[in-house]
């Protein structure tokens, strides 16, 4: 049985350590940097004659390619490498509430960095007529998408001390991901392989999922993936702490 109490403590302390530290300043700045360079200038916002956030949104998996990872290998692999694991898992906490509590702060976080991006919505408000609940639907699935990425890292994280190897592993295991809903790579298998392999390769994308529901669309089956592919990750990185804390 989770004690909510447990995990709202752990979630505090972890989400208050981020601003305690250049780490949330430096995070921010950078994702509201990158955002603002992709949107306007490599996404030709103006050239293109249309409000919308569309082209804020297409370059959300490959930001979160980068920075989500740098955001993540801190979890556990910090704590692995200072000894203080040993510590936090001999208070009256249990592992799963301990992988929730930091799982959901760096969630929050990285919600908060997004909801900083408001003046781009503002901005197109002012400059035409979108449709907001496109916007809000592309706000969603990026943050359910950031989650995919931090459950990912999280697992990650709990398999080594050293932060720079959970940040590549995580890095490459969220580009498998990203690059399975890719024409090019679904056109290479539907050269050879039954429709059945390519729509479940498709399936496991995070852009398949994402692109959905950016279209404005809040299908039941997209919002079941991220949520059921956090669940696996974090479990799976519940196993993996459990397991070495056996050792």
């Amino acid at each position: 049985m989770l004690d909510t109490y447990n995990i709202g403590v752990l979630f505090k302390r972890e989400l208050n350590s981020y601003f305690a530290t250049p780490i949330a300043y430096v995070f921010i700045v950078i994702f509201l940097f990158l955002s603002g360079i992709f949107t306007f200038y490599l996404g030709n916002f103006f050239a293109n004659g249309q409000a919308d956030l569309r082209a804020f949104f297409t370059y959300h998996p490959w930001l979160y390619l980068f920075l989500i990872p740098a955001l993540s290998m801190r979890l556990w692999a910090e704590e692995r490498k200072t000894g203080t694991i040993e510590l936090l898992l001999t208070l009256p906490i249990s592992v799963i509430e301990a992988v929730l509590g930091k799982f959901l702060a760096a969630w929050v976080f990285t919600g908060i960095a997004l909801l900083l991006t408001f003046p781009m919505w503002i901005t197109v408000n002012y400059l035409g007529s979108p449709d907001n609940s496109v916007i809000f639907s592309g706000y969603l699935g990026s943050w359910l998408m950031a989650g995919g990425f931090l459950a990912i890292g999280s697992c990650v994280s709990a398999m080594t001390k050293n932060q720079v190897v959970a940040f590549v592993i995580t890095a490459v295991v969220s580009l498998l991901f990203i690059l399975s809903g890719l024409p090019m790579v679904l056109d290479f298998f539907s050269g050879w392989a039954p429709q059945l392999l390519v729509n479940a390769i498709s399936s496991f994308s995070f852009l398949s999922h994402f692109n959905a529901i950016t279209k404005g669309v809040i299908d039941l089956r997209d919002l079941v993936y991220f949520l059921s592919l956090i669940a696996f990750w974090l479990f799976a990185a519940t196993l993996i702490i459990e397991t070495k804390k056996a050792d």
